[in-house]
């Protein structure tokens, strides 16, 4: 044979080729420039600037969440399907007419034997606790709601009752009597009605069709003690 077969060990004692051998060889060209910058559009940056609220002002601040609880509000005096209650809920505007409420229904003298109304404190936890309780059962129910959207919507649905309260104790300015009483039932029974027909076209939607019952029933529950409460009252 003219050349001699390359024997292992030769193989072995090789020296390995580069792996980036050719890659020295490569040259860039003059006209294709190198350098760069990492920018964000201007548009983007706006977007952005106009989404944050950490640079705006108090009073901005302000105005806008009380725009958005006076629309929430609207929502509920006129009853529709929609879901920015559950959409962009908050708990400002229930602890709002909670406070009224208790207000409005709180006693007027240090001594309860001599007024028919209940105490601040009461109103306040029949209130929030009768809201957790209904939404915890939501819950178990199967409801596709959060909870903080279930309260949201029972407690923006305490406005016309809270309506009824400023009514009734416009009414009971005047002289007690059986008219009296009737005009304050029938405010307080409107209002009732109200009330129901606004927070189930919100949570009807969210329970399973064959449980809509048993959540309705818990609010219809809910909302009946605080019109108890309403129309029960008697000023000092």
């Amino acid at each position: 044979m003219a050349e001699a077969a390359e024997s292992p060990g030769d193989r072995e004692t090789a020296s390995p080729r580069p792996l980036f051998a050719g890659l020295s060889d490569i040259s860039i060209s003059q006209d294709i420039p190198i350098e760069g910058e990492i920018t964000i559009p201007m548009r983007s940056r706006s977007r952005e600037f106009d989404s944050s609220t950490l640079n705006e002002s108090v009073q901005n601040t302000i105005m806008r969440d009380l725009k958005a609880v006076g629309k929430k509000f609207m929502h509920v005096l006129y009853p529709r399907k929609s879901n920015t209650l559950l959409r962009d809920w908050d708990l400002w505007g229930p602890l709002i007419l909670c406070v009224t409420l208790a207000l409005m229904l709180q006693r007027g003298s240090v001594d309860g034997d001599k007024d028919g109304g209940p105490q601040f404190a009461e109103v306040f936890v029949i209130v929030w606790f009768g809201a957790v309780t209904i939404t915890l059962n939501s819950k178990l129910l199967g409801g596709n709601i959060s909870f903080f959207q279930s309260l949201c919507v029972l407690g923006y649905c305490i406005l016309p009752l809270t309506v009824a309260m400023l009514i009734c104790r416009l009414v009971l300015l005047a002289e007690p009597g059986p008219v009296n009483f009737m005009v304050r039932l029938f405010v307080v029974v409107v209002m009732f009605a109200w009330s129901i027909a606004a927070s189930t076209a919100f949570l009807a939607d969210s329970q399973p069709p064959n449980r809509k019952a048993l959540a309705v029933y818990p609010v219809f529950l809910f909302y009946f003690v605080i019109s108890w409460m309403i129309l029960t009252f008697t000023p000092q």
